[in-house]
């Protein structure tokens, strides 16, 4: 049963109830970009998010259950949400739990000028959607890097709460527009400001092939039950660069510190 039918917050906390009582926190960081959240299975990154309600938990968590911490996924301030993320993603995103389910982890490739062609989510279903033709709609929920290539072989409608292009439509769009889509991508930033379930379920009404993007998207099978059809994550494979970078704000380092993994349902 898709989880988001039932209750919008069932999809959370299925999430929570999967981490064990015993994973502890070790360490965490909320950074003015990317946020972390360490503990004994290993990190866990998400994107920063603001404009929530007003925070009230600044408690030191270190050595305190990660499960707990994951429970401020579904706290209405943003900058704890972004923690509860994190700490999900410091149980889920990890090697010994996506592989075993068929994951395909990113090998980056360094090409003759020096510069890493790293694996991208958006051109893994490319050819999905150019089978469907350059009348199939495609909407992405947030503003990434490059999206505007999408025009070339789709119809293509950005999302976004903070328009800032001309590509861009205000998101309470996605009620009218999500509906008639062939092909969603939504950033996992949808989970920490809680708009994924209802999003997923307007997807999965349409029959959208539904991908899932971004370091903060959580690499838990519970998804794949919720309308998403592909998760294209991050798993940490640098905790120590990570770290750096989400306390110095080094974009760069954070990039190089992460591997892609994607899981199809």
């Amino acid at each position: 049963m898709n989880l988001t039918a039932s209750s919008p917050w069932a999809l959370y906390d299925r999430l929570i109830a999967d981490v064990p009582e015993d994973v502890l926190v070790r360490d965490l960081c909320l950074g003015t970009h990317w946020s972390y959240v360490e503990a004994d299975c290993g990190m866990g990154v998400a994107f920063t998010t603001t404009r929530g309600a007003q925070r009230t938990d600044k408690s030191d968590w270190r050595g305190r259950p990660l499960r707990e911490l994951a429970e401020l996924a579904k706290s209405w301030c943003f900058e704890e949400a972004t923690l509860g993320v994190a700490a999900l993603n410091a149980w889920y995103s990890r090697p010994e739990l996506v592989v075993p389910l068929g994951a395909q982890v990113e090998e980056p490739v360094e090409l003759p000028d020096g510069s890493i062609r790293r694996t991208d989510a958006f051109e893994m279903v490319r050819p999905q959607v150019e089978a469907a033709g350059p009348q199939s709609s495609v909407v992405v929920i947030g503003h990434f890097p490059h999206v505007d290539r999408i025009q070339e072989y789709a119809q293509l409608t950005v999302l976004e709460r903070a328009c800032t292009g001309p590509l861009d439509t205000p998101d309470p769009a996605c009620e009218y527009v999500l509906p008639e889509a062939d092909f969603v991508f939504m950033t996992g930033v949808t989970l920490i400001n809680k708009t994924a379930p209802r999003l997923l379920t307007l997807a999965s009404g349409a029959g959208a092939f539904t991908t899932m993007v971004g370091p903060s998207a959580v690499m838990a099978p519970v998804l794949l039950e919720s309308g998403v059809d592909f998760l294209a994550g991050s798993m940490v494979a640098d905790p120590e660069k990570a770290a750096f970078a989400v306390k110095n704000g080094a974009g760069q380092f954070f990039g190089e510190a992460l591997q892609m993994v994607a899981l199809r349902r």
